[in-house]
């Protein structure tokens, strides 16, 4: 019941992005939505995340702080990381860039 409860939150707390594929790199992805804060997931890979059309993503990024962009409405690019998803849990991407909308 725990981990239905965080799945409703984490669903309700993510909605409303779209993604757009760019053939050109294979597996570069752009992202819109508000980023949210990962909690306690049943998957335990990525700092945040944002959703797609009822789809979540598990994101993280080496180079930019995502906490700057929490609880925003944003447009982000990255690339997904191959290997995941892992056990049922989201795609993990590798954010490069994130624009304000």
């Amino acid at each position: 019941m725990k981990k239905f409860s965080i799945l409703a939150l984490f669903v309700v707390a993510v909605s409303s992005c779209s993604i757009t594929q760019n053939t050109a790199g294979g597996d570069a992805v752009s992202l819109t939505g508000n980023l949210q804060k990962l909690n306690t997931t049943t998957y335990q890979y990525g700092t945040h995340s944002i959703n797609s059309g009822g789809k979540p993503y598990a994101l993280k990024s080496s180079s930019l702080n995502l906490d700057t962009w929490v609880d925003k409405q944003v447009t982000l690019r990255g690339n997904k990381v191959s290997g995941y998803p892992l056990e049922g849990g989201p795609d993990l991407i590798e954010v490069s860039e994130v624009v304000m909308k």
